[in-house]
This record gives C-alpha cells, structure tokens and sequence, in this order.
C-alpha cells in the first residue's frame, strides 16, 4: 500500500478531464495538479521546448513525493513521456496510448479521425500507434486549436462554439469516419457541444477513461494503491496570474476544487 498522491499534469485546464475519471476510478486516492497555463497553449510551440517544460513539471512532482505521474496533455505526452520513462524511476502515463487503444476496438469502418493541437497532429502520434496496432486503419487528423481557447475562457457550450466544431469536423466527416478520437484533454470539456455537431454517425472517444482505468491498474500491479485509511487530498497549481482556472475548475469539479495556488516552472 502507499498513501502517497498521484500527480497530474496539463499545460491549462483540459488535464481536468483525466483527473475527474481518476477520482472516479480511484476515488481514496489523494491528487496533485499542475497547469501551466503561463506557457498556454503548448499545441503551437517547439516540442524541445515543450519536452523542457513537461520535465521541469516532473521534477516538481518529484519534489512533492508522488507515486505516479500522468501527464493528461497530448502535446506533452508526444514531447517528453519515453524520455521520461527512461529518466525517472517512477510510474509515468500519458493519454494518447489508452485513446488509440479505444479508436482501434471500435472503429468499424477501419476510418478514424482525430482532433488535436498543432503539435500532437504534426507530430503523427496518433497515425503510428494505430497504425502499430492495426496498419489496415486509416487515420485523418485536424488541428483545432480555437477550440482549445473556447475551452480556456471558460466557453463551453453555444452557437458560436458549435459553429467552429463544425469547421473542423467537416473535411473529417467527408472521409466517412465512424469513430472520432479527441487528442486534447480539453475537449471532452465541450464533449457535448461535440456530439451535437456530429449526430449518432459517429462514436467520439476520450482517452480520459481509459487513461483512468490504466493508473488503477497499474496501481494494482505496483501494490501501490492507497489504504483508504487516510485522509483524502485534492491541490491544484497553476502558473499563471490571471486565468479562468478556477472558474473552470468549478464547474467541471464542482466541490473537490476550492483552492489554486500560484507556483513557477522557474525557467
């Protein structure tokens, strides 16, 4: 057993995701989350620079003594997670591996879109693991990035939100797709808004469950699972001055969000 708290980590609010299916999955388990959302968005910028960023993050973590790390940021997870594996000797998940799984199960049609930031889609992350576990799917992807600052402010649902899903998923529902994989963890945020564009044509998957279902398991497997004897804990950190994290926060976590402290990266 091990009473210690897992970290979770995002460049803003969108980690949030993976987080709520956490507490839902292991709910004795006491959390830690850090957004960055000084350094927000990280879908744009050089993958060096955005490895750089997720390892000073895992330090701090370090710091903090936590018994496992999900980075719950698609961009993040392309830049830095078999760096780190390599690096720390400690549990690290990420969240595009635990969504593809669950693309390649459901996809009838062998066709499976993807939206993501600029960085997860130039990188092809999603392309090669489906293609590891299946070389006969097709994979379109599209970066859509406005929706990730939709998110951010704290817009989550509406006309003007609806209107922009619909530009990005246009020339993905022209390729016949019947399963659409979210490559952000700020999208399931606006899941619903998302459906409502798509119809009942398609099945939109988020990696946050499976994400969820892999940090239980893997507690198991470690004999790392807490007690359940102590008391539970939920810390927040971000590092910007002024974002809508707490707002946000709120409405997606409602009480077990109360508090953010401000802290650096010290880059």
């Amino acid at each position: 057993m091990d009473n210690r708290v897992i970290g979770v980590f995002d460049s803003g609010v969108g980690g949030l995701t993976v987080l709520r299916e956490i507490i839902q999955e292991v709910p004795h388990e006491s959390t830690i989350y850090f957004g960055d959302t000084e350094r927000f968005p990280y879908g744009p910028k050089d993958l060096r620079k955005v490895r750089d960023f997720v390892f000073k993050a895992t330090e701090f973590f370090i710091k903090k003594n936590v018994k496992m790390i999900v980075i719950a940021c698609n961009t993040g997870s392309v830049a830095a997670l078999k760096e780190l594996k390599k690096e720390f000797d400690i549990p690290i998940i990420g969240v595009i591996e635990p969504g593809v799984r669950t693309a390649v199960n459901n996809t009838k049609s062998k066709r499976v879109g993807v939206i993501a930031t600029k960085g997860t889609v130039d990188s092809k992350a999603y392309e090669k693991e489906i293609c590891r576990r299946d070389k006969s799917i097709k994979t379109f992807s599209v970066a859509a990035p406005e929706l990730i600052e939709f998110v951010e402010k704290g817009i989550l649902e509406g006309s003007q939100l609806e209107d922009r899903i619909g530009y990005y998923l246009k020339p993905l529902l022209a390729e016949n797709i019947d399963v659409l994989v979210l490559g952000c963890t700020h999208f399931p945020l606006i899941r619903r808004s998302i459906l409502a564009v798509s119809g009942d044509s398609i099945k939109v998957i988020s990696s946050a469950v499976e994400t969820a279902i892999d940090v239980r398991e893997m507690l198991i497997e470690k004999n790392m699972a807490a007690n359940g004897d102590e008391k539970i804990s939920r810390t927040f950190y971000e590092t910007a001055l002024d974002s809508n994290f707490f707002k946000t926060g709120q409405l997606f976590l409602g009480a077990e969000i109360n508090k953010v402290i401000r802290t650096s990266l010290e880059i």
